[in-house]
């Protein structure tokens, strides 16, 4: 049995899939197929009810956001985010959106997760002057 820490969580143990190799600098382990083994870690984090901050994390790193990234997401600080890891304490509609984020994603729907960004842009940039031109199509914005 091999206590996979490495993951971030401290509640993952492997019972195979793992080699333990002797090095000059140590013991060396090497996991089979690691991509494959986050992916179903993942997958019983986001179908589960709530989250802890350690496994909140781990799906946010498997997603490839940042904090701050995420946070813009949901229209919070880097900081808030970083708390809720770190404290535990993750609002349920945070909790939410993590996990279907990432069981879209996984589930090979990333045009999902490519909407959030874009919407999450759109609020960053600025409309100091909308302009909309009537064509032989009806109106639209102006380019």
């Amino acid at each position: 049995m091999y206590h996979y820490t490495e993951s971030g969580l401290q509640n993952v143990y492997l019972s195979n899939g793992f080699k333990i190799r002797k090095t000059a600098a140590g013991d060396a382990v090497a996991i089979v197929d690691a991509g494959g083994l986050h992916q179903v870690i993942g997958r019983h984090i986001a179908s589960k009810g709530h989250m802890t901050g350690a496994e909140f994390r781990f799906l946010r790193k498997e997603l490839d956001f940042s904090q701050t990234r995420f946070g813009a997401l949901l229209d919070v600080s880097e900081e808030a985010v970083s708390l809720w890891e770190r404290r535990g304490r993750i609002p349920k509609s945070a909790c939410r959106w993590m996990q279907a984020l990432y069981l879209e994603s996984v589930n090979g729907n990333v045009r999902v997760k490519d909407l959030i960004e874009q919407l999450a842009n759109l609020d960053r940039e600025q409309h100091d002057k909308l302009v909309f031109e009537d064509t032989e199509a009806g109106w639209r914005e102006a380019a």
